[in-house]
């Protein structure tokens, strides 16, 4: 897979990467910390969330969170929940309008980091090692690969994203088809400004909370 852009605007995206991405670590580590804090004190189990997830090339990385969720749970009615949507078996939202599931695992912190997408500040840390980037598509998981079309897994040309057209164009009250399709146009339309566009979009749309869950 070619990654999208000339190589010196690709340079370029990956030295704001960098810049950025160093700063926010250092801004933000006393916010990082009260969450941290918050999360051990009120739910059993580690502070940060690893996961493997398919990066550029359909490279498997390993993604950084905030734990949200209690341990030892079992993922079976969230997958079935987006296996349905990506074979086109349901395509309808929620009742509150997204298309998330009310999910039970989610502990009270969680809720609260999860709106306002601040679980997700620990993969500035991926930001910084490049297995992603500010601006890309969503990270997948696997299994989320092997459901995908094969116009679909041209998405992969690019690193994933902390923030992306989904997270800026209305988040979980897209289905998971819309959200692939935005990734797919911001791989046959990347621009440097384009990047730039979206993250000026991106702490708005992390304040309205839009369709976060």
């Amino acid at each position: 897979m070619t990654p999208p852009g000339p190589p010196f605007a690709r340079a370029a995206k990956r030295l704001l990467d960098v810049v950025f991405s160093s700063v926010l670590l250092v801004v933000l580590s006393p916010v990082m910390a009260v969450i941290a804090a918050a999360i051990k004190l009120t739910s059993a189990g580690p502070v940060l969330f690893k996961q493997e997830r398919i990066g550029q090339g359909e490279e498997t990385f390993l993604l950084y969170k905030f734990r949200t969720m209690y341990t030892e749970n079992s993922d079976a009615e969230h997958r079935a929940f987006v296996e349905a949507q990506l074979k086109g078996e349901d395509s309808g939202s929620s009742a509150d309008g997204t298309f998330k599931l009310d999910d039970p695992r989610v502990t009270p912190v969680g809720g609260m980091l999860r709106r306002y997408s601040l679980d997700e500040l620990p993969q500035l840390a991926n930001v910084l090692n490049g297995s992603m980037s500010l601006v890309g598509p969503r990270p997948s998981l696997d299994w989320e690969i092997e459901l995908f079309s094969d116009r679909h897994r041209a998405r992969a040309a690019a690193v994933p994203g902390c923030s992306g057209l989904w997270q800026t164009s209305g988040r979980n009250r897209l289905s998971n088809i819309e959200m692939l399709d935005l990734d797919l146009d911001y791989v046959d339309n990347w621009s440097l400004r384009r990047d730039l566009t979206i993250l000026a979009r991106t702490p708005s749309a992390i304040l309205r909370g839009d369709g976060a869950r």
